[in-house]
């Protein structure tokens, strides 16, 4: 099975509103159709999306989600919203099929710190470099990819995940994240 997290893109700290309700900026709205290109060129196309219920989230789903061809299912969830890791391993959890990738779009520190706990220990000089960028920082737009050898959404636990693929929007050769 193979998890993608993406945290949201830069949101608009200019806009006159509560945390939840923060729009995207200019430039995230110009870094998720660059994500969107890296995605679909890896084969990183979601089965199942599930969303954070803030602006920016919603937001950031809206635009990937045409350009991936996607038009399955869609969960929005408040639970996402600023969630720590434990939380979001939960809703996770509540997955009950064994849809393929699974797409959850959320924020941080909640989705660095899962992709940290879930992810075995590096086990090639690639990985490793992927974790070690992983832990120094995940910025908006950044995609983490974590494929696991169970068959069940509800089976995956903290160490059994490898993370295969680590992308930040200035690997795309342009801005877009919080570098």
């Amino acid at each position: 099975m193979r998890l993608l997290l993406l945290r949201h893109a830069k949101s608009d700290w200019s806009a006159h509103t509560g945390d939840h309700e923060r729009p995207l900026s200019a430039r995230g709205r110009k870094a998720v159709p660059r994500m969107a290109s890296r995605m679909r060129r890896e084969g990183y196309r979601p089965a199942y999306v599930l969303c954070s219920t803030a602006q920016r989230a919603k937001e950031t789903a809206a635009l990937l989600m045409p350009l991936l061809e996607f038009t399955d299912g869609i969960r929005y969830d408040r639970a996402l919203y600023l969630a720590e890791w434990p939380q979001l391993l939960a809703e996770i959890h509540s997955v009950v099929q064994d849809m393929s990738p699974l797409l959850l779009v959320g924020h941080n520190p909640g989705m660095e710190q899962l992709a940290m706990a879930l992810a075995l220990q590096p086990q090639s000089p690639g990985e490793r470099a992927r974790a070690e960028s992983l832990a120094d920082k995940f910025p908006t737009a950044a995609l983490a990819v974590l494929d696991f050898a169970m068959a069940q959404w509800s089976a995956i636990k903290p160490g059994s995940g490898r993370l295969v693929d680590y992308i930040r929007p200035k690997d795309l050769g342009a801005g877009g994240g919080d570098e």
